[in-house]
């Protein structure tokens, strides 16, 4: 077995400090202690970037690599003759931090704003967007697609049409369900365009129910959010649904 007491490999070297100065804890509990002295939420799809501070990031990194570490000592994995695992720690701690669930510790993706001068009123669609996620419950990969639907009036802000995707990405990449994930999508895009109506609908597979569990593979999960116009107009919502036509 590794000595618990050694960085896993590759992590950065330990802050040094006085002999009479007391230890300093942990990175995650200084943040979380920020978060909870400003009474904010940290569920697993909230985003908390305004709260880490210069340097943070890394040394967070460097935690997760030897808890992991811990983790695999916990499942019996010899990691110091066993080339394939012995850089795994923190490879899947750089992959959460910065890939798998970057969306919670990076702040908003920027976005260009134009003014709808043309004063355009009529459906727009995006779609359909790649998205990737993984379940809060099981940390199971969860790959979908996405339409968006959008009314706007005089007065929206028109996006480029790959923001849609960056932001769709940024939301997406944190743990996620995915009831909760399109909702999140919907409010940052009615804050950011303003429309008369938006609606949002995912379809996605979940390798919780693939991979585990019952193991059906052919079962995926469909659903939307409506808002505006499109939750009052049921020929608008009929328009935009014959449009996605999902069977493509």
């Amino acid at each position: 077995m590794t000595d618990s007491s050694k960085p896993p490999p590759g992590a950065s070297p330990p802050r040094e400090r006085a002999e009479d100065e007391a230890p300093r804890p942990p990175v995650s509990a200084e943040i979380r202690a920020r978060i909870v002295s400003a009474k904010h939420r940290f569920h697993a799809n909230d985003n908390i970037s305004a709260f880490l501070e210069p340097g943070d990031l890394e040394a967070l990194l460097d935690e997760v690599a030897e808890k992991m570490q811990g983790v695999l000592e916990s499942l019996v994995i010899d990691t110091e003759s066993d080339h394939n695992t012995r850089e795994t720690s923190r490879r899947v701690a750089k992959m959460y931090l910065t890939e798998v669930f970057r969306g919670r510790y990076a702040v908003a993706p920027a976005v260009t704003e134009f003014p709808n001068a043309s004063y355009l009123n009529e459906l727009m669609i995006v779609g359909p967007i790649t998205v990737r996620s993984a379940c809060s419950h099981h940390f199971c990969p969860i790959m979908g697609r996405l339409w968006i639907g959008l009314m706007p009036n005089e007065h929206s802000n028109l996006i480029g049409l790959s923001k849609y995707s960056r932001l769709a990405e940024w939301i997406m990449s944190r743990p996620q369900i995915q009831e909760e994930a399109i909702t999140q999508l919907a409010d940052v895009l009615m804050n950011k365009v303003t429309p008369d109506g938006l609606a949002v609908v995912m379809e996605a597979d979940h390798f919780c129910m693939h991979w585990r569990g019952v193991k059906d593979d052919a079962t995926k999960m469909i659903n939307s959010v409506m808002r505006g116009s499109f939750l009052k107009d049921a020929a608008l919502r009929r328009e935009f649904l014959s449009l996605i036509n999902l069977k493509n």
